[in-house]
């Protein structure tokens, strides 16, 4: 496959660009790996964030058959007379030239899904957008039902961290919220053509039927996961003291301790159940602060 790729990248004229975060993917074993996560049947719809080179898209097509979709976007038009030439061979292949951020995924899979089907959506993504775009595609609340995307291995090691774990974060919070994420196989440099200077992780991103936890307010409950983690070695109680919330300190502290958290904990050690509990209890204490002001 190695050879192949580079054949292809030389009779294209391609050179993976840096700027664009290009690393492309040559090594058959783990695009095995990636298409049996991604678990897709014939007739599926399945978007592809960058197939770059082509090395997995004629495999989505094979996977989702004549009766499917692969809508692959792609923002480098480098990469347009050979896509183009793809989607000639494989009828079931769209391209889309855009920027994977500013993408309507529904608006795009739409037209292609039964009634009740949702997308799976297969990516091999820039480091240095990698965080962005899976916010943009969680918080987008599109309608697919899996995500498998290959990121930085730390990036996935921070996803898949348990409360309490140095690499737990806003972003472990995050994703836990919306998705049961698990790592599906580590990759080393060498699968890659150029190489990068660090290993990556295929995960797995199943979509919440239910969310995990009940909340009153959602966006509040973000404000409090980012304010507890921005800095982190500060206090719980220092932390959401910053928030705009109308309540002193030391009721705040109050609250805490009568939802049994102790304020001088820090972010890192909350579970998402503890997140939900500050944020509920704390849409309660505004209303009762508004309710005192009338």
């Amino acid at each position: 496959m190695t050879k192949e790729i580079r054949e292809r990248l030389q009779r294209y004229g391609i050179r993976a660009k840096k700027g664009l975060g290009q690393n492309f993917l040559v090594d058959s074993n783990y695009i095995d790996k990636i298409l049996r996560a991604a678990q897709l049947k014939e007739g599926a719809v399945v978007v592809e964030i960058g197939p770059g080179p082509a090395t997995l898209t004629p495999f989505l097509a094979e996977a989702v058959g004549t009766s499917g979709k692969v809508i692959a976007i792609e923002v480098d038009s480098a990469l347009q007379e050979l896509l183009s030439d793809l989607a000639r061979q494989y009828k079931q292949v769209e391209i889309h030239w855009q920027d994977a951020l500013q993408v309507d995924y529904d608006a795009v899979t739409k037209p292609y899904l039964p009634a009740d089907e949702s997308f799976a959506l297969v990516a091999n993504l820039p480091y240095y957008i990698t965080t962005p775009i899976i916010m943009h595609l969680l918080e987008g609340k599109f309608n697919y039902s899996h995500l498998v995307v290959m990121v930085q291995k730390e990036v996935a090691e921070r996803i898949v961290s348990p409360p309490g774990n140095k690499s737990y974060g806003a972003l472990s919070v995050a994703v836990q919220y919306y998705c049961q994420a698990e790592i599906v196989t580590t990759v080393p440099p060498g699968a890659f053509v150029p190489a990068p200077k660090v290993s990556s992780a295929v995960l797995r991103l199943q979509r919440r039927a239910v969310a995990p936890v009940e909340l009153i307010d959602e966006r509040l409950f973000f404000q409090i996961v980012r304010a507890a983690f921005n800095q982190r070695r500060k206090t719980l109680l220092n932390a959401l003291s910053a928030l705009e919330h109308n309540i002193s300190k030391a009721e705040l502290a109050t609250m805490l301790t009568r939802l049994e958290i102790d304020p001088v904990r820090r972010g890192e050690t909350l579970t998402l159940a503890e997140f939900a509990r500050i944020a509920n209890a704390l849409v309660e204490e505004r209303k009762k602060v508004l309710k005192l002001e009338k």
